[in-house]
């Protein structure tokens, strides 16, 4: 990873010289952009490597709390942690008010090196993995997200299209509908210019399944950190645009009961040294053969999926998800050209050639999904593994009992025990990790929700 310094800041306030402000965003061990604001007099104590933040700060669960999981005798006493500015990732910050800039920082170690606490350093052990072969990932990230009425009620309610000349909302999925677009037209725009200011490159958006769900997908990189910060920027900048147009956004995994939940799918191709693709047929036919390479590494996906159902679900609501009918993968099932499956393998070009992972919740930490997708690819090349017939083109899947983990702790317990991703991930993080998840859990379940009443107060 590459850092930013004064030259690029002195550079970044010749174009922007109204700014006063600049925020830290500092990602979390659970994908949640913590940020501080810091005067102009302060940007060069930063840009100079000089700026601290305590140890503990990414790894913090949901509420942004500390569990007794993990205690801080873990961390030496929470001592101060360097954290330096990534470089490409100076940018202002479109949506607000005030002119505010933005900036990534790393957590590091004194030389530089990413420290273990950093969520990014698992994805970083897995791409070393793939150099020392020869080899390079290109990924790219899906996500799917709702927008939110201004309902002014303590439950959320999702964004409906308006019907011309009336007071009615629009009923029905109303997949790709054009009103929607009309409708949004301002709020589309404006993500668009964010995105372009913070060097977010996008590709398609468009609605989904559900009223009030929209996709939006960013551009195939030969950096897989550099995806997984595209993802996170672009939570924050959907987020920031719909604050500023009144009303909210949301990446939860399960917001509605009844309605699609969103998900985040990557995009995965290994090339050689050669640049050519390792998946690809060099006779190409219709439909294409699923090459041995291809195998082995959906192979490894689906021989550790279950265990790493904790990167790709990392929350209780994480599990609303998977249920039949509910549009998400159900088991380690995979195929051409299927969408009900947790493997695809899309059309596409044989350069192009690549896997589509369909399992993560729009919620997850990037980073740690494309670090859990990579060691799944780089398991199976590496023992070639065999993952078995595919599902068949017309299989129909949409009523199968979901055979994936179906509770958190069930994925906690499942990563724990993996042999396989702490060889990855790192045993530190690895440990701290399930720790996090445990106590996030943990403190979930002891709370009694009003369904508890509604359902057993009366009636027990």
């Amino acid at each position: 990873m590459k850092y930013a310094d004064v030259t690029e800041l002195e550079q970044f306030l010749a174009a922007n010289p109204d700014t006063q402000v600049l925020e830290l965003l500092m990602p979390d061990i659970s994908g949640i952009l913590r940020a501080k604001r810091i005067h102009r007099s302060e940007f060069l104590r930063l840009f100079k490597g000089d700026f601290l933040t305590p140890r503990s700060a990414p790894l913090l669960g949901a509420k942004g709390d500390w569990y007794d999981e993990i205690p801080l005798s873990e961390l030496g006493g929470d001592p101060d942690q360097i954290i330096l500015p990534v470089t490409g990732t100076l940018a202002p910050v479109p949506w607000y008010d005030s002119p505010v800039a933005q900036v990534m920082v790393a957590y590091t170690q004194d030389s530089g090196e990413l420290d273990w606490v950093d969520p990014r350093q698992p994805l970083s052990n897995v791409l070393s993995r793939f150099a020392e072969d020869g080899l390079a990932a290109t990924v790219a990230t899906e996500l799917e997200f709702y927008l939110l009425a201004n309902a002014n009620d303590t439950r959320p309610v999702p964004l409906k299209g308006n019907i011309p000349g009336t007071k009615l909302e629009q009923e029905g999925i109303q997949y790709c509908m054009a009103d929607d677009l009309f409708d949004c037209d301002a709020f589309l725009n404006d993500v668009r210019i964010a995105s372009e200011m913070q060097g977010v490159p996008l590709t398609t958006l468009h609605g989904e399944f559900s009223p009030g769900q929209w996709e939006i997908n960013t551009l195939h990189q030969e950096d897989a950190i550099l995806a997984g910060t595209h993802a996170l920027l672009l939570r924050r900048i959907v987020k920031g645009v719909a604050r500023k147009h009144g009303y909210g956004a949301t990446f939860m995994a399960k917001p509605f009961a009844e309605l699609a939940g969103s998900g985040m799918h990557i995009h995965a191709s290994i090339y050689d040294s050669a640049g050519s693709n390792i998946f690809a047929d060099p006779e190409p036919v219709e439909p294409p053969r699923l090459m041995p390479r291809l195998r082995h590494a959906v192979g490894g996906l689906g021989k550790l999926l279950d265990e790493s159902m904790l990167c790709f679900a990392p929350h209780a609501n994480s599990y609303r998800r998977f249920k039949a009918g509910a549009l998400a993968p159900s088991g380690k099932s995979w195929g051409y050209d299927h969408r009900e499956v947790a493997l695809r393998i899309p059309r596409s070009t044989e350069h192009n050639r690549r896997i589509e992972h369909r399992v993560a919740g729009a919620e997850a930490n990037p980073y740690l999904v494309l670090a859990a997708v990579l060691t799944g690819i780089h398991h199976g090349l590496t023992t070639q593994l065999d993952p078995g017939d595919p599902i068949a083109r017309d299989a129909d899947l949409s009523q199968d009992d979901t055979t994936l983990p179906s509770r958190v702790d069930s994925a906690i317990d499942l990563f724990r025990q993996s042999e396989v991703l702490p060889g990855y991930f790192g045993h530190e993080f690895s440990r701290i990790y399930t720790g996090i998840r445990q106590g996030e859990s943990n403190s979930y379940h002891a709370q009694v929700p009003d369904l508890d009443y509604a359902w057993y107060l009366r009636a027990l």
